[in-house]
């Protein structure tokens, strides 16, 4: 296995994606290290190696990655797109800040490989699957300006390093993922979540925003896993990659999925006076079949199944 008997640094390794992460390094026997601040992380397992680490400090940053030999940098904060509510710009500017920071380590500890995430919320809007090479054609959908604005100026920072530094840098574009350890706070959770959580709690009415025809690439977290795996392998190129599931799936749809896999006999009410994002968000995968052998696995409904069996018994 590449990953085997490798030190791996999993920024964010106690939050939804890294841990994904961390669990399918351990799988592949690599020596994994989480750097850790504020949140323990939630995989307790000896084969990891934690270090007390503010990654808003450059010499924090540089002693997380010494003598590492690949970085999976998911660490940041998540914000929620589309309504650019009060408090956004505090997550932009910690995602620009621990993303800096990070890529200088890595520069100076001369790291041989590091991970970047993009997001398919930096594509312009399309009715289509959008391709990689179209992100610059138009800027971002208006409803992720902060956003998507941001993830695509990591993109040019990774760039910049990989230009100037010789550490590989692998970009992946991830579309709308979902799983076990997601985010389910009411306060702070997105879409697939949320619902999932008001679906346990037998809410009725179920009100959902928008009309429900909004499409979604929507992807369950081990295949993006899988996609980060392959891509820091095979493409440390900093040629950006779309992972995704390669399907559109509507909202109204989700809600049917997720409103079954709970048992909640409810009929759903679209309503199309609240906010939505954008109508329609498709990422064509065509490239990371072609080039990393990528290929989803998990389908809607096992998915949903799965991650609403973990609420009920982790967190209902």
């Amino acid at each position: 296995m590449f990953y085997k008997n490798q030190p791996c640094l999993v920024t964010g390794g106690s939050g939804f994606v890294g841990t994904h992460i961390v669990k399918a390094l351990l799988d592949q026997g690599a020596d994994v290290r989480i750097p850790v601040h504020e949140r323990k992380p939630l995989i307790d397992d000896p084969r990891i190696e934690t270090i007390d680490a503010d990654l808003t400090r450059p010499e924090d940053c540089l002693s997380a990655v010494r003598g590492m030999r690949f970085v999976f940098h998911a660490a940041g904060a998540v914000a929620g797109a589309g309504l650019e509510a009060a408090g956004a710009m505090s997550g932009i500017a910690t995602n620009l800040t621990l993303t800096s920071r990070i890529l200088e380590a890595a520069w100076a500890e001369k790291v041989e490989r590091l991970l970047l995430f993009g997001s398919s919320t930096a594509y312009p809007a399309a009715e289509h699957p959008v391709r990689e090479n179209e992100l610059w054609d138009a800027p971002p959908h208006p409803s992720y300006l902060g956003y998507g604005w941001m993830r695509r100026y990591i993109e040019r920072m990774g760039e910049f390093v990989a230009r100037d530094s010789g550490v590989g840098i692998s970009i992946v574009r991830p579309t709308a993922v979902y799983g076990p350890h997601d985010n389910f706070d009411p306060k702070t959770s997105h879409v697939i979540a949320a619902l999932i959580r008001r679906a346990v709690e037998g809410e009725d009415p179920f009100i959902v925003w928008g009309t429900g025809d909004e499409v979604r690439d929507i992807l369950h977290i081990s295949d993006l896993v899988k996609g980060c795996l392959l891509a820091l392998e095979k493409k440390a190129d900093c040629d950006p990659i779309n992972i995704g599931s390669g399907e559109g799936t509507t909202i109204r749809g989700l809600t049917e999925v997720i409103l079954g896999a709970t048992g909640h006999d409810v009929v759903p009410v679209f309503d199309p006076t609240k906010p939505t994002t954008i109508p329609v968000r498709l990422t064509d995968i065509a490239k990371a079949r072609e080039e990393l052998g990528f290929e989803p696995m998990t389908g809607l409904a096992q998915g949903i199944e799965e991650t609403v069996r973990w609420y009920r018994d982790t967190l209902a």
